[in-house]
């Protein structure tokens, strides 16, 4: 058994560096901790601990994506720590055509996003554990009412 604690960090293949970058800043407001242009580049998230939590590589235009429904990395999930946090990433992946749907887990909600090479994220908010009741041990896929959940969970209705 290998005792892992928690996943570092994430490298994504791209076909443009450069764009990649410029997405993930607005988008997440990363910061460019190292790079070198049109090839590669490391990125980290406010507050991280990490020296990385995204590398870039970039791999040229005329990269192939993989088919549908082909074995290898669906997605990357990304937690943020209020709902209002959650909304926020709603309006930010709205205004950059990112937004690719939104998902009620029960125990997490949940927005999908994709970056300029149709690399898939997710945001998620987890919910306090002593709400997870019926949801423990589960993970549907259910409709995300958003404005519910912030009156839930928000500042005002937070438990």
């Amino acid at each position: 058994m290998i005792p892992v604690r928690r996943l570092n960090h994430a490298v994504l293949y791209v076909r443009d560096v450069d764009r990649s970058v410029a997405f993930y800043r607005e988008a997440f407001g990363f910061e460019v901790v190292e790079q070198v242009p049109g090839r590669a580049a490391f990125l980290r998230a406010a507050g991280s601990g990490n020296h990385h939590d995204l590398g870039l590589f970039a791999v040229g235009p005329t990269a192939p994506s993989p088919p549908p429904g082909s074995v290898g990395l669906y997605h990357l999930a990304w937690q943020v720590d209020t709902i209002e946090d959650l909304a926020g990433a709603a309006a930010t992946l709205r205004q950059l055509g990112a937004l690719a749907g939104a998902s009620d887990h029960g125990t997490s909600k949940s927005l999908y996003g994709v970056d300029p090479d149709d690399n898939e994220f997710e945001i998620m908010y987890l919910v306090p554990r002593s709400d997870w009741d019926a949801y423990e041990g589960r993970a549907p896929v259910m409709p995300l009412d958003l404005d519910r959940e912030l009156a839930r969970y928000g500042s005002r209705g937070e438990r």
